[in-house]
């Protein structure tokens, strides 16, 4: 017989009856001081209940700092507005100045030519103004028609034909202001 016969026979050999009892005690005792561990599906439901729980209440943080974020941002918003507007009138007060000045000069002064240089003044004061804030005047007497640009209050026969489609008169100026208009002007158009 060679070696490995004689190690598989080893190996073949039943456990003795105190042996196998001995074993099966031992892991006897051994299941019963383990604890007993849940399952892996108990594990599971438990631990995606607390990430559930934990992603809850981030979002209800996350919802609340958003909210006051938007409620911040419309009130800087509305000052910044305000803001603006106060500046604007504290920056034509000025010209309101010079206007009482004015109304008040033509009640003691007879002089008609300083009067029409004295509101000359204001009114070149008043463009200044606006020139500053982005507000220009549109050109419109002899340009091509444009409906963006103006608003046509009447038709007139055009005095020759190259004026026809064309403003030949503008009875309200228009404006814009930083490419944008801020008032149509008003005008006739020739046919």
């Amino acid at each position: 017989m060679s070696k490995k016969n004689k190690n598989n026979k080893k190996a073949e050999k039943p456990l003795e009856e105190p042996q196998v009892e001995q074993e099966l005690e031992q892991k006897g005792t051994e299941a019963q001081e383990a604890p007993q561990e849940e399952t892996p599906a108990e594990v599971t439901v438990e631990q995606l209940q607390q990430k559930l729980e934990a992603q809850q209440k981030e979002y209800l943080l996350l919802m609340a700092e958003f909210d006051n974020f938007r409620r911040r941002t419309l009130k800087e918003k509305q000052d910044l507005i305000k803001t603006a507007s106060e500046k604007a009138m504290l920056q034509l007060l000025p010209v309101v100045d010079d206007f009482e000045r004015a109304l008040d000069a033509m009640s003691k002064s007879g002089d008609v030519d300083a009067l029409a240089e004295g509101v000359n003044l204001i009114y070149s004061k008043m463009v200044k103004y606006l020139e500053q804030q982005g507000v220009k005047p549109i050109e419109s007497t002899g340009k091509d028609f444009d409906p963006d640009l103006f608003d046509a209050i009447t038709t007139f026969p055009a005095p020759d034909e190259s004026m026809r489609g064309k403003v030949v008169d503008t009875t309200t100026k228009g404006y814009i202001i930083n490419d944008k208009v801020l008032r149509h002007a008003q005008v006739v158009v020739g046919q």
